[in-house]
C-alpha cells in the first residue's frame, strides 16, 4: 500500500478497539477500513488440541463509521475464545487472523481471549503502586524472565522457575545460607532502582507448550498479551495476566520500577495479525511494493502511518495502565519516527504520576528502510526534536570504556587502549558537548553502559581482549578492569544500566548472541553470585555513592564536571553542588602501574580507592596528592569542616 494510499484511509479516535467485556454482553471492535465482510468466530478453547475444543458460534460484524467494524454478542463471554475472519474484495475466501488489540489469547497466541481484566488479578493488585524513585537515584538492571531464576540453585520452587511467579519468592538464598541471596531477594539489596525485563509480551519463536523452549523474544505476535512460556498455565489465557501483574507487584514491593522492552519496529512475520486486518498498511514497504526490513527480521512497521502510530501509543498506554509499568526501552527506536516517539511520551505523562515513567531506546536500525517524506527517525540526529525526557544508549561511551562490540579483540580505556581516554573525558559530562556529533538536550538523556544482552558480556569481551579463553577464572588484572569499567559509567552524568550479572563477572563462554539459548548458558548463575562477592560488593557501594551524591547523575541542575589537568592518559575532574555546599573529585588511572596526581586544594576522605566502595567516606584525610591505584576509579569527597574538629 502506497504511502497516499495509506494516508487516505480514515483513522479511528477511540480507545475501545479490541473486545471489551461486560457480565451481560461483550462488544468487539475491529479496524479494518479496507475489509468487504468481516465475522467473529468464537471457540471454546484456545486451540483445537485440547479436550472440549468446538467452535461455539459465528457471528457477522456491521461496519460502523472511520473503518470500524462492530458487534455486540449478548451473554457473558468471560473464558471465550475468538478470531476474525475477513474478506477482502479484490481477493477470495477468507483471511482469518486473531485480534491484534487482544489482551488474553490462548497457546501459542493463535486465538484471542475475552477477559474481565479485573478477575485476573493477584492478591492485593488493588493496593499496587509505583516506587518513588527520585532520578539521580535511577540505576537500570537488565534481565531475562526465565534467566533470572532458572538455576536449580536459585531458591525458587521447581515449578516457579523460569516463569513470572519466580520473580515473587521472598528471602531466596544459596544452599539455604540467608546470607548468600538470590533473585529478588538478591537484587533488592543491590542498590539498583529498576529491573528492565526482555520482552515479556507473546512473542513468536517458542512453542508455550514446550517447556525446553528458550528466546529472547524479540518476535512480537499478540503486543498486549504476557507471554505463555513464563506462566505456569500458558492454555488458559487469564493465567498468563495474573501471574505477569504478581510479577510485576512483587518487584513493586521491593522498591523497585519494572521496564519493560518494547519492540513495536517489527513483528515475528510480515504475514501479522495487523497486516491481514489491514494488508499493506501497516509495513513499511518500497515504491515497488516490497517489505522494508530495516529491523533485520523481515519487516518493519509503518510507524508515521496515523492507526500504526496509534497503536503504539495505546498499547503503551494499556501496559502502564493495567500492568502499571514504571519504563519502556524501544527496541530499535530509530525505526520509530520522532512525531511518534513524542505521542507517546505526551500519552504517558497525562497519566497520574506518568511524568516518572521512563522512556529511552536504541538509537539506531537494523538495516535501511523507506519512511514517508518528511518523517524523521528517532535516532542521535532528532535529539533536537525528541522530547528531552525521552533517552538513548551511548555506543560512544560503550565503546570508549571496553572497546567495540564487533571485534571481540578492540580494547577500550580500561583494557589496553589508554588513548580513549579523549573519548572518556566527553562521557563523563554525557556528551553535552556535542563531541561526537549529537548534542543530548539533558543528561539524563544518556544511558551510560558497557554491557546489555547483545553482544558479549563485559566479563567475556575483556577476557577475549586479554586472549584467555579460560572464561570462569577470577583473573585478578581483569577484575580490576572490571571494576574500572563499572567505576566509570557509574561516575559520569546520565543514567546508569547494566546487563544482570555483570556485577559478579557474567559469562557465556564467549558467545556473542546466546537470543535462541540454551538457557544453561543464559540463566543467571547465583553461585558465581557468591563466588565473586567481592565484586558485587564493589558495584552495591558504588550505587550507593551515586544514591547519596545527586552530582553524579547530573539530574539535579548541579554544574558540568570541572576537568583537571593530569598527566598521560589520567582523566580526573571535580564535581560540584549548585549551591557550592560540597565537592567530589573522581580519577580514572587505567595504566597498570600505581600514578601520583595532585589534589585540589583541602582535605579529601575516600568514598572509593578502587578495592571498595562505599557511600560514607572512609580513611584518613588526604591532602596535596594522592596515589591512584592500577587500573581503578578513586572517588573522594571533600572533607567537611565538622569532620576537620
Amino acid at each position: 500500500m502506497r504511502q497516499q494510499q495509506a494516508a487516505a484511509l480514515p483513522a479511528y479516535t477511540g480507545r475501545d478497539l479490541g473486545a471489551s467485556w461486560q457480565k451481560d454482553h461483550t462488544t468487539f471492535k475491529l479496524w479494518a477500513p479496507t475489509a468487504a465482510v468481516v465475522r467473529i468466530l468464537l471457540y471454546a478453547t484456545g486451540s483445537d488440541d485440547e479436550a472440549g475444543a468446538q467452535l461455539l458460534g459465528s457471528v457477522v460484524m456491521q461496519p460502523s463509521s472511520q473503518g470500524i467494524w462492530q458487534a455486540v454478542v449478548e451473554g457473558d463471554w468471560q473464558g471465550t475464545y475468538y478470531v476474525y475472519a475477513l474478506q477482502f474484495a479484490d481477493t477470495e475466501g477468507e483471511v482469518l487472523s486473531a485480534d491484534p488489540y487482544a489482551k488474553a489469547c490462548g497457546i501459542n497466541g493463535l486465538r484471542s481471549m475475552v477477559i474481565d481484566m479485573a478477575c485476573a488479578v493477584p492478591d492485593g493488585w488493588a493496593e499496587d503502586r509505583r516506587p518513588a524513585i527520585a532520578p539521580h537515584a535511577r540505576a537500570i538492571w537488565e534481565t531475562h524472565v526465565a534467566d533470572f531464576s532458572a538455576d536449580p540453585k536459585s531458591g525458587v520452587p521447581e515449578a516457579w522457575r523460569g516463569k513470572f511467579l519466580g520473580f515473587t519468592v521472598e528471602d531466596t538464598c544459596l544452599d539455604g545460607n540467608p546470607n548468600k541471596p538470590t533473585c529478588l531477594n538478591y537484587l533488592k539489596r543491590l542498590g539498583v532502582s529498576h529491573v528492565q525485563l526482555m520482552p515479556m509480551f507473546d512473542f513468536g519463536s517458542t512453542d508455550e507448550s514446550d517447556p525446553d523452549g528458550y528466546n529472547w523474544g524479540y518476535d512480537p505476535v499478540n503486543y498486549n498479551v504476557p507471554e505463555g512460556a513464563y506462566s505456569t498455565d500458558p492454555w488458559h489465557g487469564e493465567v498468563r495476566v495474573r501471574e505477569c501483574r504478581a510479577m510485576i507487584a512483587a518487584i513493586h514491593r521491593a522498591g523497585l520500577g519494572v521496564v519493560m522492552d518494547v519492540v513495536y519496529n517489527h513483528t515475528y512475520h510480515a504475514d501479522s495479525w495487523l497486516e491481514r486486518t489491514v494488508p499493506g498498511y501497516y509495513c513499511r514497504r518500497t515504491p515497488d511494493g516490497s517489505l522494508t526490513n530495516g529491523s533485520g527480521c523481515g519487516c518493519d512497521m509503518a510507524s508515521e502511518h496515523a492507526m500504526m502510530r496509534k497503536y503504539i501509543v495505546d498499547s503503551c498506554l494499556f501496559w502502564a495502565r493495567e500492568y502499571h509499568v514504571d519504563g519502556f526501552r524501544f527496541d530499535l527506536m530509530a525505526l520509530i519516527d520522532t512525531e511518534t516517539m513524542n505521542a507517546v511520551r505526551a500519552a504517558l505523562d497525562a497519566l497520574p504520576g506518568g511524568e516518572n515513567i521512563l522512556m529511552y531506546g536504541e538509537p539506531w536500525m537494523g538495516g535501511g528502510t523507506c519512511m514517508a517524506p518528511g518523517t524523521r527517525p528517532s535516532g542521535k540526529g532528532a535529539l533536537d526534536v525528541l522530547d528531552p525526557r525521552i533517552g538513548f544508549f551511548c555506543d560512544g561511551t560503550r565503546d570508549a570504556i571496553k572497546g567495540g562490540v564487533f571485534d571481540a579483540k578492540t580494547p577500550g580505556y580500561v583494557n589496553g587502549g589508554p588513548y580513549y581516554g579523549v573519548r572518556v573525558l566527553h562521557a563523563v559530562n554525557a556528551w553535552m558537548d556535542g563531541a561526537d556529533g549529537f548534542t543530548p538536550r539533558a543528561p539524563g538523556q544518556v544511558v551510560q553502559y558497557v554491557s546489555a544482552h547483545d553482544n558479549y558480556t563485559l566479563w567475556d569481551k575483556l577476557k577475549l581482549v586479554a586472549g584467555r579463553k579460560n572464561f570462569a577464572a577470577a583473573d585478578a588484572d581483569l577484575l580490576a578492569q572490571n571494576r574500572m569499567a563499572a567505576g566509570i559509567y557509574l561516575t559520569c552524568h546520565g543514567l546508569p544500566f547494566l546487563l544482570s550479572g555483570e556485577e559478579f563477572a557474567r559469562t557465556k563462554r564467549g558467545n556473542p548472541n546466546s537470543y535462541q539459548g540454551p538457557l544453561t548458558l543464559n540463566r543467571l548463575d547465583w553461585q558465581r553470585a557468591w563466588k565473586f562477592r567481592s565484586l558485587v560488593e564493589y558495584y552495591r557501594g558504588l550505587l550507593d555513592i551515586r544514591s547519596h551524591y545527586p552530582e553524579l547523575s547530573g539530574e539535579e541542575g548541579e554544574s558540568a564536571p570541572i576537568m583537571l589537568a593530569l598527566p598521560g592518559w589520567l582523566v580526573g575532574f571535580v564535581l560540584e553542588k549548585s549551591d557550592g555546599s560540597g565537592e567530589l573529585a573522581v580519577f580514572y588511572n587505567p595504566e597498570p602501574t600505581g600514578m601520583q596526581v595532585e589534589l585540589p586544594a583541602g582535605g579529601w576522605r575516600y568514598l572509593s580507592d578502587g578495592t571498595t566502595a562505599q557511600a560514607m567516606p572512609y580513611g584518613n584525610p588526604c591532602t596535596g596528592s594522592v596515589e591512584l591505584a592500577p587500573t581503578s576509579v578513586t572517588i573522594l569527597v571533600r572533607q567537611t569542616e565538622s569532620e576537620k574538629t
